[in-house]
């Protein structure tokens, strides 16, 4: 026998590339292309470094306190993580120890089926219809739990809430997930329907409209009881998971709702613009309701396009997978970016 049988083996989520160039766009992790509220940096000048020596609130209680003001919701019904990636990660060891397996789209955040590996859970996929959505019947069978993003990625396909409101009723013996990290970009979130199912979690990020994908802040909002459970795993793995510094810059995000609304909004024109322009470049994509465009060219391969921006120091992002390997996932960026971005495409795909 050796060390290694004793291994947990597991293949890795694979990130997108974070290249560090001077001159380059980068258009494949769907951070938010403006900075961070103004309170924000008002703080981090302000912040005292010498409050570093201490062991950060273990219930982060000021940043889960203005949450709940803002969401309307009880302190006790919202579980705050190190990103979003931590919440769904101690949603799945919390929630997901059933010997049926736990569904979620084909086409989705492939994080999913890692963490699926990772803690020995049983999966399967349902396969998404011909125009990206949820079918809402794959949901009806024995299962150990659910989880999908609302908006999906990376097609951008936004679900109603009438869709989502039949996955969870059909579904009241296992916990339902609803992962809304592109929500605020055009979506209308499943918060409401917190009301009427005790199952229901719902998963939301500081990373990509509040513009803060470097401090690593997530949250969800579910039931006391749920929220319970979270904290007990929680509590279990590491005491002190968010930093101080991410807690009170957290607070001050959440503070600015006039300037979360405004960039959100300027992203959402942003995109409107840029789906017209890439139709006329000769792509095809689903009605993309997040801060990406998932997109094809009608006759150019995916990975040529996806090489040809690359060598040009413009970054997007392209999997090389099943039913999606001719699409390109585009994060809309500033104006000035997307510009530069359409230039190109429109120079390259006439000499193609």
């Amino acid at each position: 026998m050796k060390w290694e049988d004793n291994v947990r083996k597991v293949v890795p989520y694979v990130a997108g590339e974070q290249p560090r160039k001077a001159k380059m766009i980068k258009l494949n992790t769907n951070e938010c292309p403006y900075p961070p509220a103004p309170g924000v940096a008002e703080l981090v000048a302000k912040l005292d470094c010498g409050d570093l020596r201490l062991y950060p609130d273990s219930h982060t209680t000021p940043l889960v306190n203005i949450l709940s003001e803002y969401y309307g919701v009880k302190p006790e019904q919202i579980f705050v993580g190190v990103g979003s990636d931590d919440v769904i990660s101690m949603a799945f060891m919390t929630f997901f120890n059933g010997d049926r397996p736990i569904l979620f789209p084909d086409v989705t955040y492939s994080f999913y089926e890692v963490w699926a590996e990772l803690y020995r859970i049983p999966y399967k996929t349902c396969a998404l219809d011909e125009d990206w959505h949820l079918r809402p019947e794959d949901y009806r069978q024995p299962n150990g739990g659910i989880i999908f993003p609302n908006p999906n990625a990376p097609t951008g396909v936004l679900e109603s809430l009438e869709t989502v409101e039949k996955i969870i009723q059909a579904n009241r013996d296992v916990v339902v997930i609803v992962d809304e990290a592109y929500i605020d970009f055009g979506g209308v979130s499943a918060l409401p329907l917190l009301e009427k199912y005790d199952n229901l979690l719902v998963v939301q990020t500081f990373s990509k409209s509040r513009a803060m994908a470097g401090l690593r802040i997530g949250f969800c909002i579910g039931s006391e009881k749920m929220i319970r459970y979270l904290n007990d795993v929680k509590f279990s793995f590491n005491s002190y998971t968010m930093n101080y510094p991410s807690q009170v810059l957290g607070v001050e995000a959440v503070r600015d709702d006039a300037y979360f609304k405004g960039i959100t909004g300027r992203i959402v024109n942003t995109r409107e613009r840029v789906k017209g322009r890439l139709r006329e470049l000769g792509f095809t994509f689903p009605d993309s309701r997040a801060n990406f465009i998932f997109a094809r060219h009608k006759t150019v391969p995916g990975e040529q396009i996806f090489q040809a921006l690359r060598e040009n120091n413009i970054y997007v992002r392209h999997w090389n997978k099943p039913r999606i390997s001719e699409y390109l996932r585009i994060t809309i960026g500033t104006d000035e970016e997307m510009d530069t971005l359409l230039s190109f495409l429109e120079n390259y795909l006439a000499a193609s």
